[in-house]
């Protein structure tokens, strides 16, 4: 049996850049100050969530928000690494199937229940339970059960060994509400101060359209070891402010309104880099690429000399600079640049041959035009449609993808139907694999299982259940689910490269670009950090405002 107590490195290699040197990069580091106790703040976001409870919600600018009452077995610091939060320590059996946790005794969940083994057991099982709806299920995918060794003890029993089962209890979607909270078998999704976990804040109050508050939790002495500070956070109130409007956004930072914003587009950053009063800060890129996903499995999609088509129609790199003006690399896989998982070997590989991007669609028989110039076969027109969700839409992704449409209608003809959907037609598209591309991007974890969520026979896109299962590609499935046994690095690496090549030389996936958050603030607001394993900016539990 492997003990790790201090700390537990990841299962794979150290990502290129950490957060400290990323945030000295931008001439704003961690002050070494004690920060001041008080106050209240303000941030301006780009999005509302669409559900707060962290077990069912999928929407990435929703965590920056929950993490605010929501705490996790285990921490991730920028370096990889593995570091103890409500988890003091752990064990990992020498078969990997079973994780043992000693659990802190001194937590207690904002209702005063303290969180304990049953706890943990409760949220788990709860969360695997079918009826509960869960999106973080896929988090636990090879979970059995978990056993209640002792008050403050609590083994996690596998199915077969996992080599991401850290990555995925360090997440944010596998943090803890209050064993009485799930109990009620209310609407969590709504929020409201029955949600119930044991972060730094508690939730106070929810105006829908408009804002979410927060007060401080003056219990709170339990942070995780990647945090600035250990105790309570120092403000006494937080908001967060629902600013969709990018110009309204830059406005209230600028006039006062508000003190920090996230979503800082590429034509308002002038407006607070060197500019006095204000700072500026950047995140790393480890989610996943903004990418196309093509459902490989239904329509015109399923022949390969479309989806290469698609994929080398137009000149990714000169829209992303135009879209975001050179702030952004362009994608060359749907694994993130600074993840430890990708496949820098795929740059340059791929993208804009419209030329054997037309032959590609001659060779399929597309051969005729109708009176918009799009390509027809047998009087049918070459049409591949994009439903976009729309609390998911954001940083200019939809122009984005407006531009890409412009340029593969008048370079081969092709037919890109970008339509803005609800959050309805979009599960029902999943339900019944009628979903033809999916534009996302995940947040970051293992890379195994970011694989698995977009490409594998288990994940959110595809599943062994759907209508054309037969057609899957169990290849690359295959490789996909080896990549989650395997804990050897250098094997699980070659794994992992073989996975992206397949799905950019399969043309599943058009990565367009590697997102990464702009945080601006006033310059009295002090504390600002990412959160590695979300890439967003961190809670606001080390915030602090100098007088």
């Amino acid at each position: 049996m492997t003990h790790h107590r201090p700390a537990l490195s990841s299962l794979t290699a150290l990502p290129t850049l950490s957060l400290l040197a990323l945030l000295a990069a931008h001439g704003t580091a961690w002050s070494n100050e004690a920060g001041v106790a008080g106050g209240q703040l303000t941030w301006g976001v780009t999005t509302e969530p669409a559900c707060f409870n962290p077990h069912r919600s999928s929407q990435q600018n929703a965590f920056l928000v929950i993490r605010n009452y929501i705490d996790s077995l285990v921490g991730k610091r920028s370096d990889g690494v593995f570091v103890p939060w409500l988890a003091k320590s752990w064990s990992v059996s020498g078969n990997g199937k079973e994780y043992t946790f000693q659990l802190r005794e001194d937590v207690r969940f904002h209702d005063g229940e303290r969180f304990n083994a049953e706890a943990v057991k409760a949220n788990f099982d709860f969360i695997r339970n079918p009826k509960s709806s869960a999106a973080a299920a896929s988090f636990l995918e090879f979970y059995l059960r978990t056993e209640v060794v002792g008050p403050y003890t609590a083994k996690v029993v596998l199915s077969q060994p996992d080599s991401a089962f850290l990555e995925s209890v360090s997440s944010v979607k596998l943090g803890f509400l209050s064993p009485k909270t799930l109990a009620a078998e209310a609407d969590l999704c709504s929020g409201g101060p029955g949600l119930v976990g044991t972060g730094p804040f508690i939730f106070d109050q929810y105006q829908r359209g408009q804002s979410v508050s927060f007060r401080k939790n003056p219990a709170y002495q339990w942070a995780p070891a990647f945090a600035q500070h250990t105790g309570p956070a120092y403000l006494d109130r937080v908001t967060y402010r629902f600013l969709p409007e990018y110009a309204v956004r830059t406005g209230a930072l600028s006039s006062g309104q508000v003190d920090l914003i996230e979503g800082v587009q590429p034509t308002d950053i002038s407006a607070f880099k060197d500019v006095p009063g204000f700072k500026l800060l950047t995140g790393p890129s480890s989610q996943t690429s903004f990418t196309l996903n093509i459902n490989y499995r239904r329509g015109v999609a399923t022949d390969i000399r479309v989806r290469r088509a698609l994929r080398d129609g137009f000149d990714v790199d000169a829209l992303v600079k135009s879209i975001y003006l050179g702030t952004v690399p362009r994608a060359w896989s749907n694994i993130g640049p600074d993840n430890s998982g990708y496949n820098p070997r795929l740059a340059g590989t791929w993208g804009h041959r419209v030329a054997e991007a037309n032959k590609l669609l001659d060779e399929a028989g597309w051969t005729g035009r109708d009176a918009q110039g799009y390509r027809t076969k047998d009087g049918k027109r070459l049409s591949i449609e994009v439903g976009y969700p729309q609390p998911y839409v954001r940083d200019n992704r939809d122009l984005l993808i407006q531009g890409i449409q412009a340029a593969l209608r008048k370079n081969i003809g092709l037919d890109l139907n970008l339509r803005i959907v609800n959050n309805g037609e979009w599960t029902k598209s999943l339900a019944d694999a009628s979903w033809s591309i999916y534009p996302n991007t995940l947040n970051p974890a293992d890379a195994a299982l970011e694989l698995r969520d977009v490409l594998g026979d288990t994940g959110f896109l595809y599943t062994k259940t759907v209508p054309d299962a037969g057609k899957v590609d169990t290849e690359l499935t295959g490789l996909i689910n080896e990549a989650r046994l395997q804990s050897d690095l250098k094997k699980r690496q070659a794994l992992l490269d073989k996975i992206q090549q397949i799905a950019v030389d399969r043309a599943y996936i058009v990565p367009l670009f590697a997102p990464h958050y702009v945080v601006a603030a006033k310059r009295q607001v002090e504390g600002i950090s990412f959160e590695a394993q979300l890439d967003s900016p961190s809670n606001s539990h080390d915030l602090w405002l100098r007088k």
